[in-house]
């Protein structure tokens, strides 16, 4: 007979609720909450009130408790909690992608030195198991490159823009009453959320310990009614993208940005407040994987898969930290984009590498054309300055750049 799993649950907001109720629906997993810290203690909860404490030391020091799942939003505090739970050599599951984001590689070092398991699947895209896959299945396949829709808010905001003509104030206020965005919603319009998970991935992709302030992000706040018209013109759909490409020499280009994507494109497709993560790969080519990023179930549904896995003694193993031919992360490449602006002098011409297409009136202009990331850093911060990105014309050129890492691969299926 299984050992049941005591858990300490620190939040009990909606996933943390929700993520109570599963585990009451399934006692085949052999798992149970034994004790809930919440920050106010009188609030009436749906579960039975002797749970509940308002002294998280009360959870983290009990012996009795095996697992400490971490479901609050102050990432300062969660990292404290998480850090003295390894120390106690508890496994955490934890769902808070900043935290995780600017303290990952401190985390990974406690979980070795305590011979626990941290897990995490909830902190990027929700119910979509996009960290096991690049655990396990792209451990033994040589990835060429990772690109996401990985924030709900913006994809409602942006579908609602483009399919209903609203205007991005107009998008936004209907994502909040739907409760598809925070009363506050900066960390989601501005892709600071977004880049936090693109942080998490670049670890699980590439094996590089990046931080998400040295991830170039900009957000949708700038996109007008004019950049809708152009993409609808031209056949496109305007997208949030997390996105990192490998190179033909192991340079990883990775950024959080507004981009124009074909509407034949598979990300172009994923609507509203869903997920999409499209993987590029020498040997299975394209893969795409979708679903809700964000709610109380399907939020619980990565929680409680990664509780079970904790039954198995599972763990990242970040091999691709470990490979014979690292990775490196590059902040100098260039990028296709059209730049919308308001006033011609805003622009300057000579910061691109080249211009295909130049348009100028008297309410918008715009240019289209190739440009460093640095100029493009420097330009993005003026003034009614839009930017939008157009993909690479094909990742899949530099499969063959890769002959060489054909032993890698067949090392790491052998292992």
């Amino acid at each position: 007979m299984q050992k049941k799993i005591n858990i300490g649950l620190i939040g009990f907001g909606v996933v943390g609720e929700g993520v109570y109720h599963v585990l009451q629906q399934t006692p085949s997993l052999q798992a149970e909450v034994k004790k809930i810290a919440i920050k106010h203690i009188h609030k009436k909860r749906n579960a039975p009130a002797e749970l509940f404490t308002d002294d998280a030391s009360l959870v983290l020091f009990d012996d009795e408790i095996d697992v400490i799942v971490e479901l609050i939003d102050d990432a300062e505090i969660a990292y404290e909690i998480v850090k003295t739970a390894l120390q106690l050599k508890k496994h955490v599951v934890s769902a808070n992608k900043k935290m995780i984001a600017d303290h990952l590689n401190e985390l990974i070092a406690l979980q070795n030195e305590n011979k626990v398991s941290l897990l995490y699947e909830a902190a990027v895209c929700g119910s979509i198991p996009i960290i096991r896959n690049l655990e396990e299945y792209y451990d033994n396949d040589l990835l060429l490159e990772i690109s996401g829709i990985v924030n709900g808010s913006t994809n409602f905001i942006l579908t609602k823009m483009n399919e209903q003509g609203l205007r991005f104030d107009e998008a936004l206020h209907q994502a909040q009453e739907l409760g598809f965005a925070e009363s506050n919603p900066t960390l989601d319009i501005e892709g600071i959320d977004a880049v936090n998970k693109l942080s998490i991935l670049l670890k699980h992709s590439f094996g590089l310990p990046i931080l998400p302030d040295q991830i170039f992000r900009k957000g949708i706040t700038s996109i007008t009614s004019y950049d809708n018209e152009y993409a609808c013109e031209k056949g496109y759909e305007i997208k949030l993208i997390a996105n990192a490409v490998c190179t033909h020499n192991h340079e990883v280009q990775a950024y959080v940005l507004p981009c124009l994507l074909p509407k034949s494109h598979a990300l172009a497709k994923v609507k509203d407040e869903y997920n999409g993560v499209l993987l590029r790969s020498k040997l299975a080519d394209e893969q795409i994987l979708i679903g809700k990023g964000a709610g109380r179930y399907p939020t619980a549904s990565a929680v409680v898969s990664d509780i079970s896995a904790l039954r198995f003694a599972y763990r990242y193993e970040y091999r691709k930290s470990n490979r014979n031919k690292p990775y490196h992360f590059s902040t100098n490449f260039e990028l296709d984009v059209l730049i919308s602006y308001a006033k011609e002098t805003t622009i300057d011409r000579t910061d691109f590498i080249s211009i295909e297409e130049r348009y100028i009136s008297d309410k918008r202009c715009h240019l289209k054309g190739r440009i460093s990331v640095q100029k493009l850093q420097q330009a993005h911060r003026k003034d009614e300055v839009s930017v939008l990105v157009f993909p690479a014309k094909d990742v899949n050129q530099n499969s063959d750049l890769f002959e060489n890492d054909n032993e890698i691969a067949v090392e790491n299926a052998l292992r």
